[in-house]
């Protein structure tokens, strides 16, 4: 296939892409870590959750979407559990209290926020900073 655009300067790729492996883990709970990319109007991140870990029960204004991408969980919403597995997709609306319980395999997630979840900016803005000295 032929590629009529040329490709972005190295300049251009540092503005437009990030390698969320880069970015420092912030911990979310015990066992409970993430990698957070934020725009202006969405957040995303990639958290990895060890066996038998647990997020409890939270709300926020955020729209939430998680996909699991490896291993499996119970996640908690509106006080029922619902097991998921690698591949499945769990929609939780703006303020509604959920959770996780992580399986004996552990889990990983990637869960998208609209809007931002600048608690969590600030908290990865925090850590960026200690790390800095």
């Amino acid at each position: 296939m032929e590629r009529k655009e040329p490709y972005a300067t190295q300049e251009e790729f540092n503005k437009q892409i990030i390698r969320y492996r880069d970015v420092p883990p912030i911990d979310l709970a015990p066992g409970i870590k993430c990698h957070l990319v934020s725009a202006e109007k969405l957040s995303i991140f990639f958290s990895i959750m060890e066996p038998n870990s647990q997020v409890p029960i939270h709300q926020h204004e955020a729209e939430q979407i998680m996909v699991i991408a490896e291993g499996s969980c119970d996640a908690i919403a509106d006080g029922k559990l619902y097991q998921l597995e690698k591949g499945d997709v769990l929609i939780v609306p703006s303020n509604s209290l959920h959770g996780v319980y992580v399986s004996e395999k552990g889990c990983q997630t990637i869960e998208a926020f609209s809007p931002p979840r600048h608690d969590l900016v600030e908290k990865l803005e925090t850590l960026k900073k200690s790390l800095q000295t």
